[in-house]
C-alpha cells in the first residue's frame, strides 16, 4: 500500500512565474523511508510543505494514508506529523511544558496531554531534562524534543524536513537512532536531508529531485550503479606509476586515470576482485609494492555529481556503514 502519492505537482512563486515544482511524482510505501535529495532550490522543502498541506499546488494530485491532501487537509493534519529544518519550540517553557501545550493544540485533554508528554519524554531520553528551560538544552536535544513535538498525535506519516541540520556527528547518529525505531514501529518517513550518508543510512528509497522533477529514483545501490560499478586504485612511489598504469590497463583493458599528485591510478573494472589479484600478481612479479591497493564503489556523492552535474554545497561527515551511508547534498 502506498502511504504517499504525488502525481504531477506544479508550483510557481513570484511574479516571474518561478517553478519550485515542474510535474513532480512521488509515492511512499507504508512502513517505509524515502529520501528525498537535491540541490539547494530544487524543490525539496516545497514538496514537504504541500504533503503536509501548508502549501497548496498549482495543479496535479496528491494523497498521504489514502487521504486528498487538497480535498479534505484536516483530516490529512489527524494523521500526520512535520519536523522542520529549525525547532518549533519556545525556549522559555521546560521540555515538558512544551509538550504538554502541543498536546492541548492537538486537543487532547489536559490529563491526556500530560501522559503524553511523559510517553515521548522517555522516548526521547529526556526525562532528566524534562523540567528544564529549553534554552538549557542543546542543539541535538532540541531536535530530539522537536520531534517529539510532532508524535504527540501518533502519526501514521511522518515528514521530516533536514531533522539533523547543524548537530554535530554524535548528536546527528542519536537522532539516526530514534529514526530508526520510529519506521521500526510502522511510521512511513518522508524524509529531506542535507547529507547524503544520512539518506544511505535510512532511506529504503532514494528520489533525487532537481528543478522541481524527480530525476532518478531507486535503492542507494540501484543508483550507484547508474554511475557505473567498481573501481580499482592504487598508490605507488612516483618513480613506479608509469610501470603500474602499463599493468594496471593490461588487466582492465582501459587506460587508467592518474593523479600524479597522490600518486593515485585508478580504473574501471567489471570483475573487481579477480582484476585485483591479478593486478597484485603482476605487480609482485614486478617488483612494485603498492603504498594502498583497494576496491572502491561509487558514493551517493558520485551519484549526486553525476545526476545534478555539481558537487553537493557542503562536504561534512564520514563515510559509515549502516542499513544501505556521508557528504552533504
Amino acid at each position: 500500500m502506498k502511504s504517499i502519492v504525488a502525481q504531477e505537482l506544479v508550483k510557481s512563486y513570484g511574479k516571474g512565474g518561478v517553478k519550485a515544482l515542474d510535474g513532480l511524482s512521488l509515492d511512499v510505501e507504508e512502513g517505509t523511508v524515502l529520501g528525498l535529495l537535491g540541490p539547494n532550490g530544487s524543490g525539496k522543502t516545497t514538496t514537504v510543505r504541500v504533503l503536509a498541506t501548508l502549501l497548496t499546488p498549482d495543479s496535479g494530485s496528491a494523497t498521504v494514508a489514502g487521504i486528498d491532501v487538497l480535498k479534505h487537509p484536516d483530516e490529512v493534519r489527524k494523521v500526520i506529523g512535520l519536523s522542520g529544518q529549525y525547532a518549533a519550540l519556545d525556549e522559555t517553557l521546560t521540555g515538558w511544558d512544551n509538550l504538554t501545550m502541543f498536546g492541548r493544540l492537538y486537543h487532547l485533554n489536559s490529563s491526556g496531554a500530560k501522559k503524553r508528554a511523559e510517553e515521548l519524554l522517555e522516548q526521547f531520553s529526556l526525562t532528566d531534562a524534562a523540567r528544564r528551560p529549553i534554552r538549557t538544552y542543546s542543539g541535538g536535544m532540541r531536535r530530539r524534543l522537536d520531534l517529539a513535538a510532532s508524535l504527540i498525535v501518533k502519526p501514521k506519516v511522518l515528514f521530516l524536513d533536514e531533522p539533523t541540520t547543524g548537530l554535530d556527528p554524535r548528536g546527528r547518529m542519536e537522532m539516526w537512532g530514534v529514526i530508526d525505531e520510529l519506521v521500526k514501529g510502522g511510521v512511513t518517513l518522508l524524509l529531506t536531508t542535507q547529507y547524503l550518508e544520512e539518506a544511505d543510512q535510512l532511506a529504503d528509497s532514494i528520489a533525487v529531485i532537481d528543478s522541481g522533477k524527480v530525476i532518478a529514483r531507486g535503492s542507494a545501490d540501484e543508483l550507484k550503479n547508474q554511475v557505473g560499478g567498481e573501481r580499482l586504485e592504487i598508490t605507488v612511489e612516483a618513480n613506479q606509476i608509469a610501470d603500474a598504469t602499463r599493468l594496471v590497463e593490461q588487466v582492465t583493458g582501459v587506460k587508467p586515470s592518474v593523479d600524479h599528485g597522490i600518486r593515485k591510478i585508478s580504473a574501471p573494472v567489471s570483475n573487481g576482485s579477480a582484476s585485483l589479484i591479478q593486478v597484485l600478481r603482476l605487480l609482485d612479479e614486478a617488483k612494485i609494492h603498492p603504498l594502498d591497493i583497494g576496491l572502491k564503489r561509487p558514493s551517493l556523492d558520485d551519484v549526486f555529481i553525476s545526476l545534478t552535474g555539481h558537487v553537493a554545497e557542503v562536504v561534512v561527515g564520514l563515510e559509515v556503514g549502516g542499513k544501505n551511508a556521508a557528504k552533504r547534498k
